[in-house]
């Protein structure tokens, strides 16, 4: 017999691919979600979440709701947060409110209700740049970018005035909290690791990397940059990219975060650990935008490239995955075009609204692009 899981946030679009994986091996599922509008506009339960899952509507900053989604649970995967670096730049009450006093509560509810194990999801962005190297080979971890280059260009600089080159981050990289986002994610996966660690618990953390697939909230414009781009190309708009599209990042699967979750609750090894998740393959915005509109049958759509910066944003950030392949024995499965095929065929059976310039202009008005 499997285990009790509660996945708070599990109506989400993380939340159903994990709620499913843990179905399908005899586990029960209860999800703890608060249906924000921003995520799900009609606010009731979302066909895609499995029907076997008990779902409790209610907010994670509620400690007497939290209290009763815990009764009876074995482990918990911890998946409530508000998500988007821009939009935690401005609403920043929110995103501290709910990501880091929500984590809180949870775990006040935890001392005296422990589990065996809590898994965090967590973030790439906790990192702010990645790391680098010299032309000469000299390694560079606390790159901070500052504005555009004096000969426009965009890449972080060496002393030389040589650009930096990007190499895979591993998790011993110092973070660099350059967003709300980034600090209300590092303040979960230290609450859970601290708190686990002295409550008789166990606790693993993963900063995920882009995360995309079928599910993605496509009317949210501040959700992840494939989810942004699928809804322009299927309102017949350009996909909009910031900077010069030259910046790179690494596109996991919803598929593989699912399982590298699972392994994550079940790895006696995986305790006390941080893990980067990602795919293992990085890729310009740009080409992924391309790549995506042609997925989709439009690939008239080229990208339109603003030269503007967004407050909170990185250049590059690719991840090292050795330790999660070791101790976590994951591997990334899903190829990229096949998981492009896949979310373009998804897509054309929703409906999109298209809300980027929307967001564009809040960002805009309070001096958050540039």
């Amino acid at each position: 017999m499997g285990e009790s899981v509660l996945v708070t946030g599990g109506a989400g679009f993380i939340g159903r691919h994990v709620a499913r994986a843990l179905l399908a091996r005899g586990d029960r599922v209860r999800v703890l979600d608060s249906l924000i509008a921003q995520v799900h506009p009609t606010r009731t339960r979302p066909d895609e979440l499995a029907p076997d899952v008990e779902l409790l509507i209610g907010d994670i900053r509620d400690e007497a709701m939290v209290g009763r989604a815990l009764e009876g649970v074995d482990s918990v995967i911890h998946l409530a947060a508000e998500v988007g670096v821009g939009q935690s730049m401005y609403a920043v009450d929110r995103y501290t409110s709910v990501n880091d006093h929500g984590t809180a509560v949870l775990f006040q509810r935890l001392i005296d209700r422990p589990v065996r194990r809590v898994v965090v999801a967590s973030s790439m962005s906790i990192y702010g740049e990645g790391l680098y190297r010299t032309a000469d080979g000299t390694p560079m971890e606390d790159v901070v970018r500052g504005a555009r280059n004096p000969d426009g260009s965009w890449d972080p600089l060496d002393s030389h005035g040589r650009p930096l080159i990007p190499v895979p981050t591993p998790e011993s990289k110092r973070p660099a909290l350059r967003s709300v986002y980034a600090i209300g994610k590092y303040v979960q996966e230290r609450l859970t690791l601290t708190l686990t660690a002295q409550y008789g618990m166990e606790g693993t953390a993963l900063r995920l990397w882009n995360v995309y697939g079928p599910g993605q909230a496509l009317s949210n414009p501040y959700t992840g940059v494939l989810a942004i781009f699928a809804s322009r190309i299927a309102n017949g708009q350009r996909p909009m990219i910031f900077e010069d599209g030259r910046q790179r990042r690494d596109f996991v699967h919803v598929g593989d975060v699912a399982r590298a979750v699972l392994l994550a609750l079940d790895q006696p090894a995986a305790n006390g650990e941080v893990f980067n998740i990602g795919s293992g393959e990085d890729r310009t915005v740009e080409e992924v935008a391309r790549l995506q509109a042609a997925s989709m049958g439009r690939p008239d759509l080229t990208p339109g490239v603003t030269g503007q910066a967004r407050a909170g944003d990185i250049r590059h950030n690719i991840p090292d995955l050795s330790k999660a392949r070791t101790v976590l024995n994951y591997e990334p499965r899903q190829d990229f075009a096949g998981g492009l095929a896949e979310l373009a065929e998804w897509v054309a059976r929703q409906e999109a609204r298209d809300r980027v310039a929307e967001a564009r202009s809040e960002l805009k008005a309070r001096g958050l692009v540039a």
